[in-house]
């Protein structure tokens, strides 16, 4: 301590500045480092909420005495309360959905409520609470439902209800079985709502499913196309090894909706479906008198000369009908968009490592007949038919093999640890410059004055002069020092290295007089100083 006293009183009013200024920089590095290394990490808890709910969680926070921050529209806590801080502001029902459900209808009184008033707030909650169901998925962050309602037009028959959904998913798009599972949601929630006439629209993605028109009853192309592929992939794998073997599938969908009926009549071919007969017979038989004549009506006529006349008729009368029923064909054909018209598959599958001629291991293509085994059973995976025109291609070639940049993340030290970069940066920057002020400010200007015992210098061989019976005060540059001073490093050398003190007094008085010659200002200066000293004494 006395030697650090003595250095800051050697100090000079600057430099005494300096050296407290950087101590307090430095002191400042030092309580920072500390902070940042002692304040806990912050994790997210909430993000993309409506201002409305945002406020109430920070309220929340701010009444729980909680430490949080806000940034953009996220809301960042202690990663150690984060978890805990979810379940209790889930029980206290924060962060609040923006869409309201029935409490709407709660609110409402039966004094100066109408029945429009009261099938608005209806249809308004019932859209809250499908959007409330569809928002408890987690692969949806937001939803909007939108309901036409037909009960504002009484007096129109044969209106038929639409909806619309507007969801928002996680990560990614929204699938189309998804689609298809909210879909028959709300169509089930609404009575009188066909599951085609409702319309899903994905935020980030465009439309999913448009209604009857625009719907595709199997599926998206691109979803079962995906499907195939990892089928296939699974498939070959399983033989050829993971990482082996590359597919691509392709699905071209018919996108026209067409419906044909067809009716066809075929004249040479009849069934008699009804048969008709009618049979009639008739005749007649008798016996009539002799013929009247004119003799027989005269007096003297032979009135009995006619003899008798016998008459006999017969008639017999067949009909018959049958009715023969044409044969007829009549087809009706309907292609809704979505059907596959044809698949595409290419199927990349590497080789095999067999040994070479002079030994090593060579790279070298699958034999014909595996690669037949393989091509039949991608055709099977993917329902190959050539009649409507698809295509499987299948091929071996030698893969170009990864390049192993890098160390695998088994050999990071800390891997599974959560560092935060950013925190760290910081913490180097600010210990880099709390050791730069230390060690190259603070520290020379204190060791600057720490003055080393001088050696004794060796006893002259003479009396010196009054005037060096005194310690000199002042700083000499080396550069400066005379050349005759510069032969000798001591005082013994002043006599040229002689031992006799008769010899050695005239060499040192003349180099003391020549350095004096040289110097005469700061001579003059060092004899002012003694006599200060001698006045102040006396």
């Amino acid at each position: 301590m006395q030697q650090l006293a003595n250095t800051w009183s050697d100090l000079s009013v600057q430099k005494r500045v300096v050296a407290a200024l950087a101590l307090v920089a430095v002191v400042i590095m030092v309580i920072g480092l500390g902070r940042m290394a002692t304040r806990p990490g912050l994790a997210l808890l909430y993000a993309e909420l409506d201002n409305s709910a945002a406020g109430e969680v920070v309220s929340a926070l701010e009444q729980r005495g909680v430490t949080y921050s806000v940034r953009g529209g996220a809301i960042y806590v202690d990663s150690t309360q984060r978890d805990q801080l979810r379940m209790t502001l889930a029980a206290e029902g924060l962060p609040a959905n923006s869409g309201q459900g029935y409490e709407l209808l709660d609110r409402m009184t039966g004094f100066g409520t109408t029945s429009q008033m009261f099938d608005a707030a209806y249809w308004r909650a019932k859209e809250g609470e499908l959007a409330r169901t569809i928002v408890a998925s987690p692969a949806i962050t937001a939803a909007r439902v939108h309901i036409a309602n037909s009960g504002t037009k009484p007096f129109q028959r044969d209106v038929t209800p639409t909806a619309s959904v507007t969801v928002t998913p996680a990560q990614g798009g929204l699938g189309a079985a998804h689609a298809r599972a909210l879909r028959f949601l709300v169509a089930s929630a609404v009575s009188g709502l066909a599951p085609e006439n409702v319309s899903v629209i994905d935020s980030n993605g465009g439309v999913i499913l448009a209604g009857p028109e625009g719907d595709t009853p199997a599926g998206d192309a691109a979803d079962r196309a995906a499907a195939l592929k990892r089928n296939v992939e699974r498939l070959l794998e399983a033989r050829v090894g993971y990482g082996n073997a590359v597919v691509e599938v392709n699905i071209e969908t018919v996108t026209d909706r067409e419906q044909i009926t067809e009716r066809r009549i075929e004249p040479d071919s009849r069934v008699a479906i009804s048969q008709d007969r009618t049979e009639s017979t008739s005749s007649e038989s008798g016996t009539g008198g002799a013929s009247v004549t004119v003799a027989s009506n005269l007096p003297d006529g032979d009135a009995d000369g006619g003899s008798e006349q016998q008459s006999q008729a017969s008639s017999s009368e067949t009909r018959e009908r049958t009715n023969f029923e044409v044969s007829e064909i009549q087809r009706e054909i309907l292609r809704a968009p979505g059907a596959i018209d044809r698949i595409t598959t290419a199927v990349l599958v590497d080789g095999i490592t067999a040994p070479g001629p002079d030994g090593d291991p060579a790279w070298a293509p699958r034999p014909e007949d595996e690669m037949e085994a393989l091509r039949a059973l991608v055709a099977a995976a993917v329902g190959f038919n050539a009649e409507r025109g698809d295509e499987l291609t299948i091929q071996t070639m030698q893969f170009q093999p990864l390049p192993d940049d890098g160390t695998g993340p088994g050999g990071l030290m800390g891997a599974g640890l959560a560092i935060d970069a950013m925190r760290l940066i910081q913490l180097g920057i600010l210990a880099v410059v709390a050791l730069v002020l230390g060690l190259f400010v603070v520290r020379p200007i204190l060791t600057q004055k720490a003055a080393s015992p001088e050696p004794e210098a060796p006893a002259l061989g003479f009396e010196p002069p009054p005037f060096m019976s005194a310690p000199l005060f002042g700083e000499i540059d080396p550069d400066d020092t005379p050349a005759s001073l510069k032969e000798t490093q001591s005082l013994a050398d002043f006599g040229g290295g002689s031992d006799d003190a008769d010899d050695a007094t005239p060499g040192a008085v003349e180099r003391l007089r020549n350095l004096i010659d040289e110097r005469q200002d700061e001579s003059l200066q060092i004899l002012r100083s003694w006599m200060e000293e001698d006045e102040v004494k006396s």
